[in-house]
Formats: C-alpha cells, structure tokens, sequence
C-alpha cells in the first residue's frame, strides 16, 4: 500500500462521516444556506434592485426573484463581465467558465470565492466516497488520467477565463498532479486527434488505475489503443479499476465501453456544471446521485409542466416527491438568483436526497457534450436557405448519429423532407454545418477536433414526416415534430420514408 492510498481511507471516512452530518438535515442546511446568501448579497446591484434586505422568508424571495435563464440575467452578467465589482455578488468572481449560449452567443458564468472551492472538493468528494464504501484506495498510487479540455485561460476585463474542465485542471491539488495524466503541454493542445496521439504515447506504458472524462472522448480513446496494441483495456492497463464521468448520459456508451475494457469496472457518476457542482454518485448500491445541499447553493425546483407558465410553482427541498419531474433552479454563492440551468431531475430517494438527470426543459442534442438546441439548428437552416435561393424545404428534424451503421466518426444527422432539393447536397450540408460552428463553439470544438465530422443530410419523401405523425396516431392539430432529439427513436421511424 501507497502512501497515498494509505492517507486517503482516514481522510475518505472522515470526509463521509461530515457528508452523513449534512445529508441528514438536508432541510436545514439548505436554510442555512438561504439565509447567507441573501444577507451576502444584500448591498449588491441585484440585492438592492430585488430588496433582499426585506428577505425574511422563502415566500419573501419568490414575490421579490422570478425564476429566469441566462437571458434574463444578462443585463447583470455584462456588468460583471465589463469589470464592475459587487454586481451579483460581493467584490469580482476568480473566474469566467465559458460556455456556449443560446440567443446571446457565449456565456459567461462566474466563479467566486466562496464557490471556487466547491467545484473542485465535490469532484474529491465523490471519489472519497467511493474508497470509503468500497475500500479501495490503491488507484491513487498508480497513474490517473484526466481527458478534458485545455487549461489554458485567458483575462476578460482582468477575470481569469475558460472552460469549466480548463478550470478545474487549475485546482486540483500538488498530491495529486505528481502522477496525473496528461501532462499540462499535452492538454493545451487544441486538435484533438492530435492530443489524442499524444495521450496515448504519454499514457500507454503507464500502470493506469482511474480515468475520467465524457464517455465518447474515453470511448476514443480506448479505441486508438486497441487498435495500436490489439489488446483489450484490461490488458493495457491491468490496474484500472475506476472511471469517473459526467457531462452526458452514460447509457448509449456502457455496453461498449465495458466491451472494450474486456471487464466491469466500478464507476462514479457526477453532475457538474459550469454554475456549480450540483451532485455526485455516493453509493454503488444505490440509485441516483447525492444532491450537494450543503455546497453553497440554495434550490429551488419548478414542476417542468408548470416551466412555462407566467407564474408555476416553487419549491424548496422539503417540498419535493419522488418520482416527479422538476425544472432546477438555482440562487448560488457565485451570484445567480432564481437561475434555470435548463436541466430537469426526479428524485429517486429523500432519505438522503438522491436524483436522476431526466432531461432538458426544452429539446437538444448533447450527445457528446455540444448543447446544440432548436433555436441553433433552425438558424443554421435559416442560413443555408437565404444562401441556396432554389431550395425548399417542408420539414427537417435532427438527431445524433453516435455509432454511424457505415463505420467511422459520429456525425448529427439532418432529416430533411425537400419540396425543391439542392443541386449539391454536400455544399448545402455544408453550409448549415459552418453555421451552427459559429452558433454553438462546443459543436465547433468537437468539429475541428475530430469528435464529429460534417453534419449530413438524409433526404426525405416530401411527405415524410406526415406518414410519421399519422403512423403514432399525432396527424394534424397543433402536434409537432420535435425539431431535435438526443435519441434516434423518431430519425429512425422518420427515415424509412427516406428518398
């Protein structure tokens, strides 16, 4: 035994016991954490605008903070981002995470000091949680491999600003980095066929016991090794035994992620986001992820039928029922108030608080991390549509191709019914393609990078999509199509009237 793995199953049982405190009284730790932020961010911009030195109850914040998305905050984050102090929170924010928006382009979401340290403690906290239930803590004396963005930042307006992965790189600590993979010059590098070459000649000799990352990058990269070595995971790397994950959902990748291991290894499942750590896997005998109530941010949770509505219901932790479909709202110590992260959970347990991500309020695509929504794809055929004169269309929904049926990289498929086609449906695609790169700089990444090639388009009978809807019994009135999916259960119903 290591000294690492010797020093962490103390620390690990000491990190649990002070998770036990909080889990269970999760109802007063999350009103502990009300009544801080509020008196925090009373003398702000936003708590002078919303009163919050009035704030005496929950009831009080919901009549003075509507519930609203990055949109409705953004008056506020622009301030932030020019370089004003004390706009939504105390002094300026550590940090930017950029991430990609929707009508606003890029967004910009601040880290404060006061909730820096939970972006990176919850991601240990979670692994502790493992060594502590499993006892297994002989991984953190081998190498560990990190498959995430780079770390390079830049400054906006004095802010330190990156990706949330690039970030994170930046916090974890010096125990850890003397065996973590890859090295910094590796990571900064942009193209990820190129980084992943490299990975794979840093990491291929090494004894390497846990690996994290998105699913279809590890996927990637498990793949590039068996096909350099002819051997499965196992073999290459006897010792692994724990992979990490989050940003997508993990099912459509397990059945071959474990085929390419050639055997099941444990897993911890997160769920950060660039606005905060929201939960993690604490169990592997239990369902869901362990809701972070004590972490800095105050929860608000909205039926997701009721999302659009001029006034839905809030409500707090106690409220809530399992099994039930909710919006997530989120009044955070890095100054976002009754903010939609667009996400909606269901909880699975109360006893500790346990939740599944079931979705997104509005539909996607995110099958490897891009976020592209409706509003994106419609633009970028709005575009290749005022560049192609000659072309009509009827219809046109998206999906995902994950594991194209002709070989080769991953591609987003554009089911298109044409009243009038193009002349060159390549060049068409390829416009559209350009587009949405510029609407969305996590498609662009994953573009350029080589995750996903060049969208393409399946063309439809005109049709098409009127013999789908009369086939599930939805023809006529006001149902619709949805615009995009981050499954292949309609694309594939909907291409069998293909051209």
């Amino acid at each position: 035994m290591g000294i690492k793995s010797f020093l962490a199953k103390p620390a690990a049982s000491f990190l649990s016991w002070q998770q036990n405190q909080w889990a269970n009284n999760a109802v007063t730790a999350q009103k502990t954490i009300f009544k801080h932020n509020i008196r925090m961010a009373s003398a702000t911009d936003f708590g002078r605008n919303h009163h919050f030195g009035e704030i005496q109850t929950y009831q009080d914040f919901k009549e003075r903070v509507s519930v609203r998305d990055y949109e409705g905050l953004k008056p506020y984050f622009d301030k932030v981002v020019e370089g004003k102090a004390n706009v939504l929170w105390p002094n300026k924010p550590l940090y930017f995470a950029k991430t990609s928006g929707t009508t606003s382009g890029v967004k910009y979401i601040p880290i404060t000091k006061e909730s820096v340290s939970f972006h990176f403690n919850s991601a240990r906290n979670a692994v502790f949680s493992y060594i502590h239930e499993s006892g297994n803590a002989s991984f953190l004396d081998n190498t560990l491999i990190f498959l995430s963005g780079s770390p390079e930042l830049t400054k906006t307006n004095g802010i330190l600003t990156g990706r949330l992965s690039g970030i994170s790189n930046h916090l974890i600590p010096n125990y850890l980095r003397t065996n973590q993979m890859p090295s910094y010059t590796t990571n900064c590098i942009e193209d990820w066929e190129i980084k992943l070459e490299k990975i794979i000649e840093e990491t291929l000799s090494e004894r390497m016991s846990l690996i994290s990352g998105i699913p279809p990058w590890v996927q990637m990269y498990f793949d590039r090794l068996i096909e350099k070595t002819g051997k499965p995971i196992k073999d290459i790397f006897p010792d692994f035994s724990v992979f990490v994950y989050g940003g997508v959902n993990f099912e459509p990748y397990k059945e071959k992620l474990y085929d390419s291991i050639g055997k099941k290894v444990d897993s911890i499942e997160t769920y950060p986001a660039s606005e905060g750590f929201i939960a993690y896997q604490d169990s592997q005998h239990a369902e869901g992820m362990l809701m972070l109530l004590n972490h800095g941010i105050f929860y608000e949770f909205v039926p997701a039928e009721e999302y659009f509505n001029n006034n839905p219901t809030r409500l707090s932790i106690e409220e809530v029922e399992v099994g039930k479909n909710y919006a997530l709202i989120l009044n955070s110590n890095a100054g976002l108030w009754g903010y939609s992260i667009g996400d909606t959970v269901q909880f699975v347990s109360k006893n500790p608080y346990r939740i599944i991500v079931s979705g997104r309020i509005k539909h996607f695509i995110s099958a490897f991390g891009e976020h592209v929504i409706g509003k994106e794809v419609e633009k970028a055929m709005k575009h290749g549509l005022e560049a192609n004169a000659e072309v009509r269309i009827k219809e046109f929904s998206v999906a995902p191709q994950v594991t194209p049926p002709e070989g080769g990289t991953p591609y987003h498929e554009w089911l298109i019914a044409f009243e009038n086609p193009p002349t060159d449906i390549e060049a068409f695609a390829k416009t559209i393609d350009e587009k949405l790169c510029q609407l969305n700089i996590y498609y662009e990444d994953l573009i350029k990078g080589g995750i996903l090639k060049t969208l393409k388009i399946t063309s439809l009978q005109a049709d098409a999509f009127q013999h789908y809807m009369k086939s599930i019994g939805k023809l006529g009135g006001q149902n619709k199509v949805p615009r995009l999916a981050n499954d292949r259960k309609i694309a594939d119903k909907i291409a069998e009237w293909k051209v």
